[in-house]
This record gives C-alpha cells, sequence and structure tokens, in this order.
C-alpha cells in the first residue's frame, strides 16, 4: 500500500509536471503566435516604408529636375540682369554725354547771346544792318522772280490754251472736211454704179 500511494503520488507529480510543460509550450505557443502577428505587422510596415521611400525617391528626382531647372533659370536670369546693367550702364553714359553737350551747347548759346547784345549795345551793329538790307534785298529779288514766274507762267498757259483751240479748231475742220470726203466719195461711187448700169443696158439693148 505505501508503495502504491508513492506511485500515485509520483505520477500525480508527474501529471503535475506535465501540465506545467503543457502550460509553458501553450504560453510559448502564444508568444510565437505573438512574434508572428508582430513579424506581419514589421513586414507591412516595411512594405509601406518602401513604398513611402519610393515615394519619397520619386519626390527628390522630381525635386532635384525642378532645382536643376530653377538653376538654369536663375543662370539665365543672372546674365539677363548682366547684360541689361550692362546697357543700363551705357543708356546712362550716353545720357550723361548727351546732358553735357547740351549744357555745353546751351553755355555757347548763351554766350553768344550775350557778345551779340553786347555788340548791339556798343552800337556795333553795321554787320547786322548789312545782313538785314541783304535780306531784304533777296526777299525784294525773290518777290520779282515769282511775279517773273507768275507772269510766264500765265503767258505759258494762255499759248498753251490757244494752241489746243487751234487744235481743236484744226480737228473740227478735218473731221467736217472728212465726212465731206466721205460723203463725196459715197456719191462718186453711186455714179460710178448707176454709169455701169447705164453701160451694162445699152450693151444689152445693143445685142
Amino acid at each position: 500500500m505505501e508503495d502504491s500511494g508513492a506511485i500515485l503520488c509520483q505520477i500525480s507529480t508527474y501529471k503535475d509536471m506535465l501540465d506545467q510543460v503543457n502550460e509553458e509550450i501553450e504560453a510559448n505557443i502564444q508568444i510565437t503566435r505573438e512574434i508572428e502577428s508582430e513579424i506581419v505587422k514589421c513586414s507591412e510596415i516595411e512594405s509601406a516604408l518602401s513604398a513611402k521611400e519610393s515615394d519619397l525617391t520619386k519626390t527628390l528626382y522630381l525635386s532635384h529636375f525642378e532645382l536643376t531647372g530653377l538653376l538654369t533659370v536663375a543662370k539665365d536670369l543672372r546674365n539677363s540682369v548682366e547684360v541689361l546693367e550692362k546697357e543700363l550702364h551705357c543708356l546712362r553714359a550716353n545720357r550723361d554725354e548727351t546732358l553735357r553737350r547740351i549744357h555745353d551747347q546751351r553755355e555757347r548759346f548763351i554766350a553768344l547771346c550775350l557778345e551779340f547784345q553786347k555788340d548791339i549795345e556798343n552800337g556795333n551793329d553795321n554787320e547786322l544792318q548789312a545782313l538785314m538790307s541783304e535780306k531784304e534785298f533777296l526777299e525784294n529779288e525773290i518777290r520779282l522772280l515769282e511775279e517773273k514766274n507768275n507772269g510766264l507762267k500765265n503767258s505759258m498757259l494762255a499759248f498753251v490754251e490757244g494752241i489746243l483751240e487751234d487744235l481743236n479748231s484744226c480737228n473740227s475742220a478735218l473731221q467736217v472736211g472728212i465726212r465731206r470726203g466721205n460723203q463725196e466719195n459715197e456719191k462718186l461711187l453711186k455714179d460710178i454704179d448707176n454709169m455701169t448700169t447705164s453701160l451694162l443696158s445699152s450693151f444689152n439693148y445693143c445685142d
């Protein structure tokens, strides 16, 4: 009896140990499932990260392309700005040169006006009087030439009108003579026809 009790006690102990091992196995299986679930989640996260990385790579390439285009445009704009600055510098230099010339010409003109006014105030206007006299003489000559030119023009117009009237008269007379000659020619042809008819009648009568 004591041996049977010991065996049963040992069996009970083994059973407890087996149950404990089974519980540990179940716990390990649960842990394994959780690990597998975590692995799946990690795979999904890795796939998502890969897709995101691909999108980011595409975005990076596009950004790099756009940046290259922007750098090219910026370079062209910089070159254009430099060209415009050079042109603006040339325009400013030309403007300054033009203003300087205008200022110099104005100063010379003012000096000449002052000198001319001084000469007039000092009574040295002989040259001016000579120029005014010459101007008046030339204006009179121009006026006389214009009058002569107008007279010659009127004479030529009258002469041409007379020639045209003579030509028209001669043309009218010539047309009248032509009509008269045509009428006489027609009359002569009629007389010839009549004489031919009479001669033919006479020949027929003699036969």
